[in-house]
């Protein structure tokens, strides 16, 4: 990533049901620290492939149907070429109504943002940069299982997301260019992107992209976040960012938002691609309130 009488009836079941569903932050936290607990997840390296196992043996225990997509990529900083593969899971796929969720499950090969430039070609933890937003949708996935949603949700871990070089948006987010290309499931009518969601100090102001694209989506969400009390969601435009939620809406169509907090942990100190992001400086709180929000959001659809 880069930066640059019946309805009424209807109506109070669902709003019970909401109400019934609450998103754990503690055990999303879990799930980020047993992601970090294999080290960095770049690929091509063990953490990366244990992590793998454990992310499709859960979904697989979560939900009917889950695959893999397959394909390879060249990165451009050290000529390498890696097997990679997106990860895919899908709930309630006799729904009509069609969303995906998504996150990168990579990690950054290289902490080129380090301010040790000794440290700048190892590879980081990403516990926020990563993990952060995997753990959100394994909690989601697992909610799932006991609580079917009421739309066909496709949860969709992409991979390469972080191989990118400064200076060539288009470099990054190859999972997500590659599924975009080879649509291995119906189209979604629209697509939510969670990265960056685990900072300690969680601000998430509006993507500009996403609010070009989908400005409809992205005021009804801040809008239920102010209804739920989720001071994450800050109800301004912020920066302007090359994410997975790009190559959904330019290559397929799809109108996708990236909900992302791009400050790790604010505008004068920076972990994000180095060393420091680590799961010390990410909060259980703060995935709280992105998986409040998406569980309010996704019971509150109807078919």
């Amino acid at each position: 990533m880069k930066k640059t009488i019946f309805v009424l009836t209807i109506i109070f079941l669902i709003n019970c049901q909401t109400n019934e569903i609450k998103f754990d932050g503690n055990s999303a936290f879990n799930w980020l620290e047993k992601q970090c607990e294999f080290g960095p997840r770049n690929p091509g390296s063990q953490g990366y492939y244990d992590c793998k196992d454990l992310l499709i043996k859960n979904l697989i225990e979560f939900s009917d149907t889950v695959f893999t997509q397959n394909f390879t990529y060249t990165e451009l900083r050290e000529n390498n070429t890696y097997d990679l593969s997106n990860i895919i899971a899908e709930f309630n796929v006799n729904s009509e109504k069609h969303i995906l969720l998504g996150a990168h499950w990579d990690t950054r090969p290289w902490a080129d943002q380090d301010l040790n430039p000794s440290n700048r070609f190892t590879p980081i933890m990403g516990a926020n940069d990563g993990a952060s937003g995997v753990a959100v949708l394994m909690e989601l996935a697992k909610m799932f299982k006991y609580n079917p949603p009421p739309v066909n949700i496709s949860i969709v871990l992409f991979d390469g997301e972080d191989m990118g070089v400064e200076g060539i948006p288009d470099s990054y987010a190859k999972g997500s260019q590659y599924f975009a290309k080879n649509l291995p499931i119906k189209k979604p009518d629209f697509g939510i992107i969670i990265d960056l969601i685990g900072d300690r100090i969680l601000e998430i102001p509006i993507e500009r992209h996403s609010y070009r694209v989908a400005p409809d989506l992205v005021n009804e969400l801040w809008d239920l976040a102010e209804k739920l009390k989720l001071p994450a969601f800050q109800n301004r435009l912020g920066y302007d960012i090359y994410d997975d939620h790009i190559p959904l809406w330019e290559i397929a169509g799809i109108p996708a938002i990236d909900l992302i907090d791009f400050n790790y942990p604010n505008q004068r100190v920076n972990y994000w691609h180095t060393l420091n992001d680590i799961p010390q400086n990410c909060s259980s709180e703060s995935l709280e309130q992105v998986g409040r929000l998406l569980t309010n959001y996704i019971y509150s659809l109807t078919p």
